[in-house]
Parts: structure tokens; C-alpha cells; sequence
């Protein structure tokens, strides 16, 4: 039945249109490719959008950055990406940076997320990765070395703002070690001046007591 059916397509279209059934299906498909194209230019670009795009959530705009002013490098470790409501923080050469928008390279997963919260200017000039590198220090670093921590540092100052500096150790421990210091300095030269006012006097009249003696001893030994 089928293929008696078959049989009598081909026959038709051999007689209404003059072609074989291989030729007119090919005619066919090429007819059906050329309406697709051209239906194209007709289309708006709306049209065109997947619907996987469409059905994508789109991404919250980031917080403005805020300023910290000066911190601890203690404080510093807690914008290290862990808490996702709290900006993502990285320094160099005590400068802080704001690289939140960056979050896919410094952020929790990424390939720089071990320098997130920490001053890393030597990991950063030696392109080091080590435990040992994630730190503010500089010293000893090569011209090599600090020529690449300076285009760092051009890099993030013209890519991310600035929201504050780390607070230095030594000015900390400078802060509350000198007020003690000073003060038992200045108590122990009072008591060292005290002494001294109290006995010159003392030993000045002594030695003037002793001289009159000496000369009463000497008139009564001639009388």
C-alpha cells in the first residue's frame, strides 16, 4: 500500500512539474533555506535573544565602597571574602583597595583569594604564592622585584578606590611604650636632683664647720 502510494507521488510530480522527485525535493529545501535567511532580516533583535539569557537572574549592583580610614592588619583579615555583606579588601604597600568587583579573582575559589585581607606587596612583586610572601615587607626585594610591585600598585590605584591605610607596628608599639618610659625617666632625675640639692648644702657646711674648728684648735694650742 505504501508503496503504491510512493509510486503514484513520483508519478504525479513527474507530470504537473516536469521534474524528477529527487529535484523537487531539493527544490523544495533550498526554497525553505531561503525563506529562513530572508525571514531573518525581518525579525527584531528581541526576537533573537535566548531564552536562557532572558530566565538568568541579573547580578545586585555593588555597594558604593566605604571608607575605613586607618585599621589594623588584624581588622584588615576580616574583608577577606568569607562574609559576602562585607566588601572585599586587599592592600598594597599599606595602601588599602576595595576589589569587590574583582571578586572572581580575589574572592573565596579564586586565583589571588589567599592575598584577599592582607597587605601581599612581597607575594605581589615576587609572584609568589608562599605562606611566608603574604606580607606588607619589602626590604631586601630586588629592582626587578620593585619595579613589578609598582605597576601593581598603578594597576589597582587606577582600577579600584581606595578606602583606607594599615595602621604601622611600629608606631603602635611606639605609642605606648614611650609615655611609661618618659615618665619614670622624669621621676627617677627629680629624685636624683632632690638628693643632689639636699646633701651640697649639707656637705659645704660641714666643711666649713670642720675649718673653724681646725683654726679654734690651733689658736687654743698657741695660747
Amino acid at each position: 500500500m505504501v508503496l503504491q502510494l510512493w509510486e503514484s507521488l513520483k508519478e504525479s510530480i513527474t507530470a504537473y512539474t516536469g521534474l524528477s522527485p529527487a529535484a523537487f525535493f531539493t527544490v523544495i529545501a533550498l526554497a525553505f533555506a531561503v525563506y529562513q535567511l530572508v525571514s531573518g532580516f525581518f525579525v527584531s533583535p528581541e526576537q533573537h535573544r535566548p531564552r536562557s539569557m532572558e530566565s538568568q537572574p541579573q547580578p545586585a549592583p555593588l555597594p558604593p565602597p566605604v571608607q575605613l580610614g586607618e585599621i589594623t592588619e588584624d581588622e584588615l583579615k576580616l574583608y577577606d571574602g568569607a562574609d559576602s555583606k562585607k566588601p572585599l579588601l586587599m592592600a598594597i604597600k599599606g595602601q588599602i583597595y576595595d576589589v569587590t568587583l574583582s571578586r572572581m579573582f580575589y574572592g573565596p575559589g579564586g586565583p589571588y583569594a589567599l592575598f584577599a585581607g592582607k597587605d601581599a606587596s612581597r607575594a605581589l612583586a615576587k609572584m609568589s604564592f608562599e605562606e611566608q610572601d603574604l606580607t606588607g615587607d619589602i626590604s631586601g626585594l630586588g629592582a626587578f622585584e620593585l619595579e613589578a610591585l609598582q605597576d601593581w600598585e598603578y594597576k589597582f590605584m587606577s582600577k579600584y578606590v581606595k578606602v583606607g591605610t594599615i595602621q604601622k607596628k611600629n608606631e603602635e608599639s611606639k605609642e605606648t611604650s614611650e609615655p611609661c618610659e618618659t615618665k619614670a625617666d622624669k621621676e627617677e632625675g627629680e629624685e636624683t636632683s632632690a638628693v643632689t640639692r639636699d646633701e651640697t648644702p649639707r656637705s659645704i657646711n660641714d666643711e666649713k664647720a670642720e675649718e673653724k674648728k681646725d683654726i679654734a684648735n690651733g689658736d687654743a694650742t698657741k695660747e
